[in-house]
Formats: structure tokens, C-alpha cells, sequence
């Protein structure tokens, strides 16, 4: 809990070096309620705030109206104290009164009662994780799409030709790279949270309220912006209730989503469902509309450090979502990436240090051709990274998965990895860049 209270804390301050005046106070007020668990803990936890926690929440509170300053009055404290009794909280409060006598009886002065002269035993601070060595790459775009299978995407007859012939030959090929449910949104909370499947996930989420996660549930959008990274997730389509395009467009707590066909849906858009996002601002400014990708690549200072790319259900590969009479299914996904690659791969900040991660987030296999044909593994999606600091045409046949893309990219921007992905088993392939190599292989 207080490791995310600080994370939240560091965020607004990273805002403040940018926004000023009554801008920061109205972004802070509008968190203030939905982040008071998290304050709250921190403020009555048996180790208390730190001083400088305690001053920056101080100078929050000093921006604040009166209504916000009152949303953050931490709560009346518990009948029974758990405060240490060394500690200020756990003394009572006694007035001065400087018209009092002197005691008659002076305490001794003899040696035995005088403090040793001796120095003290420093006592270590404790040693925090060292975290990976950020590598050279500064931007990374992830495209996420639904696979039609390994072999319907980059095997001999392959059904997206532009990504297994075009693509293929100038990148790395993952070759063991598998999904851990068919499923967009147990695969995508995976891969920018390090969380586990859910009955609800798996589902993908019918009910939003329902796989809303808690504020002190960070993301890897929360890590790079403590890290002073910038990020945008580009959506397929995502428009407001009137039609126009919007930002972090999401269904009501209570809703049902009925996206409509081929269009935008929020099972492709993982990071609404962040609290930490959602509260603090980060998801309606950095979770835009697809279209406003291709202005943002003109120049390496608009561009994120870290894009993630999903297109609507159509241009996704999810089958029967396209008008008839157009390409469909995997189809439709290859002619997505023969569109938005080249502007990706044509972009100075991908000239000067880029990486393309082409994803499955979700798993449409596709029927077989031969029936007869032996049945494959529909998680198993394959993947590929593109960039100019690696050599074309490598394969790595490393087992990966969405907790390994979540690893992945902590470790080139140097963060620790979350949740999941800090598990022992969860393989990495930001090795190949921090290193400084120049090539994945077997």
C-alpha cells in the first residue's frame, strides 16, 4: 500500500513540473477522494509518513479549496493506539508553564548515569533491489491484434502475407511466444500490469465494474510516468457518447458494453480499468484516439517513449467484425500492419532508437484448412520485434508471454518489474539490447 501511495505521490509531483497554478490544484482535487484509501493508510500505518511525503502532501494541500482539504482529513483515529510509545503520536500533550518552581532534587551526574562517549554502530540503511540498466532503446511501439494461430500468421501458409513475408524478414521472429488465455483482456492485464487471469478476464469482462482494479494497483503506464517516461495508448475508433473521438472511453461502473461490430470495445483497451490511471488524470490525457498517432510521429519529441497500438475490432483480426465484402480476420489485421507500420518505421524517434513489438493479445484461430490436419495450440501466437539496433531475419525461440512483453519493457526504460513478471521463470529479450547486441538467436 505505501509503496504505491509514494508512486501516486511521485506522479503528481512529475505533473507539478509541468502544470502550475489553479490547472495542478483542480487535477489534484479531482484524485483526492478516489485516492483517499490510499492516503489514508499511509497517514495512520504503524510506521507513519515520512518527512518528505508528509511536506509534499503539505504543499499539495495548500493548493487545494476548501471542500478538497476536507475530502482529505485523515480519518478519526481508533479507540486503541497502535502508535510506538517513543513515537510524537503516542505522547500526551502537555502545556508549558514557566511560573513553575524547580525541583528540589537534581537527577545525579555520575558517570554510570552520563551517556557513553563511545560512538554508535552506524546501522546500514537498508539496501533496495537493483533495478536493470536501462538499454538504448527510447521508444516502443507495441502493436497488439488477434492471432489466427502460429501457423495462419507466419507459418508456410500464412493468411497475412505482410507480416510473414514483408515484416518477418526485418525483424527477430518469437517463435515460442504463447498467450495465457484466448481471451484480449486477461492477455492485456498480463502484459501492463503483471496480473493474473481472472473468471472475469477470461470472460473479458462483461461487467466493467467488476474488473476495475484498485488504486494501489499500479501499471507499467504508472512506472513510466514516476520514471518521467511519457506514454500514450492510440485505440482503434474510440469516440465519445456523441460519435466524436474521445479519450479513456470506457462504460459506466454499472454497465454492460455492447460495443457495436467492427468498431471500438474496451476489452482492447486494458488500461481503463486502472484506477491508479483513471483517478489521476493519466488515463484521459495519455489514452487517446487512434488517429492521432500518425501527428504525433512527426517529430521525436511528440513522440511517447512508450506507444501502445490497438486498432478497432475490425482492423484487429477478430473474425465477422469487418463490412462485408472487405478483408476479415486475419486479413484485415495484415492490412492494419501494412498501413501503420511503414509510418511507424519511416518516424525519426524509430530511426534514432525504436523498437516494434508486433503482439497477440487475444487468440481468433482460424478453421484449418485440412481437417484432417493434427490440432495446434491456439495460445501459441509467435511474435516480432523490429528495430534498427537489431539484426534482420533472427529468430529467438525463448519461451515468452504477456508477463515476459510486461518484463520486457521495464527493463529497457530500467523499472522493476510487476507482479507477475517478476516471477523467476519469466523470460526477458531486453537483455539482447542492454547488452548491446545486436542480434536474438536460438
Amino acid at each position: 500500500m505505501k509503496i504505491a501511495f509514494h508512486a501516486h505521490l511521485q506522479k503528481l509531483i512529475a505533473v507539478a513540473a509541468t502544470v502550475t497554478g489553479k490547472k495542478f490544484g483542480l487535477l489534484v482535487a479531482t484524485s483526492l477522494i478516489a485516492t483517499s484509501g490510499v492516503v489514508a493508510s499511509a497517514l495512520t500505518g504503524s510506521g507513519g509518513i515520512n518527512p518528505v511525503a508528509a511536506a509534499a502532501m503539505a504543499g499539495l494541500l495548500e493548493e487545494q479549496p476548501a471542500a478538497a482539504t476536507t475530502a482529505l482529513a485523515p480519518p478519526a483515529a481508533p479507540e486503541e493506539s497502535f502508535a510506538p510509545a517513543s513515537s510524537p503520536e503516542a505522547a500526551p500533550s502537555v502545556e508549558a508553564t514557566p511560573s513553575e518552581p524547580l525541583p528540589e532534587s537534581i537527577p545525579s551526574t555520575s558517570p554510570e548515569s552520563l551517556p557513553s562517549s563511545e560512538p554508535e554502530t552506524p546501522v546500514a540503511p537498508p539496501s533496495e533491489p537493483e533495478l536493470p540498466e536501462a538499454g538504448p532503446v527510447k521508444h516502443v511501439f507495441l502493436i497488439s491484434l488477434a492471432s489466427p494461430g502460429y501457423e495462419a500468421a507466419f507459418g508456410t501458409t500464412s493468411q497475412m502475407p505482410y507480416l510473414s513475408g514483408t515484416l518477418r524478414q526485418q525483424g527477430v521472429l518469437l517463435t515460442n511466444y504463447s498467450l495465457l488465455d484466448e481471451a484480449a483482456l486477461a492477455n492485456g492485464f498480463a502484459a501492463i500490469g503483471g496480473q493474473k487471469p481472472s473468471a472475469a478476464s477470461e470472460a473479458d469482462c462483461p461487467e466493467y465494474e467488476k474488473c476495475l482494479f484498485p488504486v494501489e494497483t499500479l501499471s507499467l503506464a504508472d512506472q513510466l510516468g514516476t520514471g518521467r517516461f511519457t506514454w500514450h495508448a492510440y485505440l482503434g475508433d474510440m469516440a465519445d457518447p456523441e460519435g466524436k473521438p474521445g479519450s479513456c472511453v470506457h462504460p459506466e461502473p454499472d454497465a454492460t458494453e455492447a460495443p457495436p461490430t467492427g468498431g471500438y470495445a474496451a476489452k482492447l483497451n486494458p488500461f481503463v480499468f486502472f484506477h491508479s490511471l483513471l483517478d489521476l488524470g493519466d488515463c484521459a490525457a495519455n489514452d487517446v484516439p487512434l488517429s492521432e498517432l500518425a501527428g504525433d510521429l512527426k517529430k521525436p519529441d511528440d513522440t511517447p517513449n512508450f506507444s501502445y497500438i490497438a486498432p478497432n475490432l475490425c482492423d484487429s483480426g477478430f473474425a465477422g467484425q469487418c463490412p462485408e465484402g472487405t478483408a476479415d480476420g486475419a486479413a484485415a489485421a495484415d492490412a492494419f500492419l501494412a498501413k501503420v507500420v511503414p509510418e511507424i518505421l519511416s518516424s525519426p524517434a524509430y530511426k534514432q532508437d525504436g523498437l516494434v513489438i508486433v503482439s497477440f493479445g487475444a487468440a481468433q484461430p482460424e478453421a484449418a484448412a485440412d481437417p484432417a490436419a493434427a490440432p495446434t495450440d491456439p495460445l501459441k501466437v509467435g511474435g516480432l520485434l523490429i528495430s534498427p539496433l537489431l539484426t534482420p531475419g533472427g529468430t529467438d525461440a525463448a519461451p515468452y508471454t504477456p508477463y515476459s512483453l510486461l518484463r520486457s519493457i521495464d527493463e529497457l526504460f530500467g523499472l522493476a518489474p510487476l507482479g507477475e513478471a517478476e516471477g523467476k521463470k519469466v523470460r526477458s529479450f531486453a537483455p539482447a539490447f542492454i547488452a548491446g547486441e545486436t542480434a536474438a538467436g536460438d
